[in-house]
């Protein structure tokens, strides 16, 4: 019987299978927005849109391509007629008739134009490698504008698309550049602010030869005007003396070198701007360089690529194409091919944008360092003018 009544309270307390979907769904949200799971979020939401617009443009794409053909065809075989109606000594007639059919071709070719033709036959812009970069520039904002729409159902895609993916490439970039900023200040503070470095020894001696001088001064300011500021504070005169004393301290850096004395926290480190500055145009650098060998470009013009898509600006006269989009040898409509210099041109640029988020972060913290200090300064001498 005690048994029995064991087993009931047992199934009594079992967790209900909605409550389980529920709390296995919560763990799978908190699992993607962690920095983990957004990477995988933004690379498979571009996958997505890769898939996705390459079934949507895909078709028109080729129709447009299809409809050249057949429209050139045609031209070509008026021409023919128009040499074989008319004899060679009609030269006048000939070259008007012939002129007036030379612009009913151009104005449908700048129709086809206005529909995503870009004069190539075997070649495929809405491959999965165009489709992908597309969807890349769409939620980091660079928007090359070499590959658009021309669909209404590819222009309401890419709205939707824009829509969900650019706050999720910016979380992307808030949550990598914190762990990226973290990650290089613990570098920073190990490498270049050690202990045992010549240059940081002297650094801190010189601070603390500067804290005792700023000391000695404030003593004997205090021993002058203690009796003033006694009659003229009245009780009020210890939390002024307390407060004199913050200043001088917090001015002359003495709770933080006693912090690295005993406890030192990385985080509060400050990375110069010289050190981000570099750390840009290095990257930007070897960008340039890693283009200069897969497109064939000049350096200036692959340093000029890299900054443009870098800072999303994102003109569009040069684009990455030659070799993630390759022309067929015309026995097919379509040859398409992924090559590896597309995976890193986006890994390139992914990585890239939250570099740059790092390196802003560390400088906005760096400046905000240098201004707290100097409004310290400018407090401690208005005080001591008093």
């Amino acid at each position: 019987m005690e048994r029995k009544r064991s087993v009931r309270r047992h199934r009594r307390y079992e967790r209900p299978f909605a409550k389980k979907c529920k709390d296995l769904c919560r763990q799978f949200i908190a699992f993607l927005f962690s920095n983990v799971g957004i990477i995988g979020l933004v690379v498979s939401y571009t996958v997505a849109g890769a898939f996705i617009f390459r079934f949507v443009e895909k078709r028109h794409q080729m129709q447009v391509r299809l409809d050249v053909i057949r429209i050139r065809n045609e031209t070509v075989s008026k021409f023919w007629n128009k040499t074989l109606q008319l004899n060679n000594f009609a030269e006048a007639e000939y070259k008007n008739q012939i002129r007036d059919e030379l612009k009913v071709y151009q104005k449908m070719m700048v129709k086809f134009i206005q529909r995503g033709y870009d004069g190539e036959i075997y070649s495929e812009k809405w491959s999965f490698a165009g489709a992908f970069l597309y969807s890349l520039t769409v939620i980091t904002t660079i928007g090359y504008g070499n590959i658009s729409p021309h669909t209404f159902e590819g222009k309401l895609t890419t709205i939707v698309y824009a829509i969900i993916g650019m706050p999720l490439f910016l979380l992307y970039l808030s949550n990598i550049g914190d762990i990226m900023a973290r990650s290089f200040k613990w570098i920073y503070a190990n490498c270049c602010l050690c202990r045992w470095c010549p240059g940081v020894a002297k650094r801190r001696a010189e601070r603390k030869r500067l804290r005792e001088q700023l000391r000695g001064e404030y003593e004997e300011g205090v021993e002058e005007e203690e009796e003033e500021n006694q009659i003229e504070y009245g009780e009020n005169f210890d939390a002024f003396y307390r407060q004199r004393a913050s200043i001088v301290s917090a001015m002359s850096g003495e709770g933080t070198d006693a912090e690295s004395e005993e406890s030192y926290d990385v985080q509060t480190v400050t990375v110069p701007v010289t050190i981000c500055l570099v750390i840009m145009v290095g990257y930007i650098c070897g960008g340039a360089l890693l283009f200069c060998k897969w497109e064939d470009w000049e350096f200036m013009d692959a340093f000029y690529f890299c900054f443009i898509s870098l800072s999303t600006i994102g003109f569009g006269d040069l684009v990455p194409g030659d070799k993630i989009y390759r022309r067929g040898d015309g026995t097919d409509l379509v040859d398409e091919v992924l090559e590896l210099s597309f995976i890193f041109c986006s890994m390139y640029l992914m990585l890239g944008m939250a570099l740059i988020a790092m390196c802003f972060n560390l400088m906005q913290e760096e400046v905000i360092h240098k201004i707290r200090t100097t409004v310290r300064t400018v407090k401690y001498i208005l005080r001591c003018d008093r």
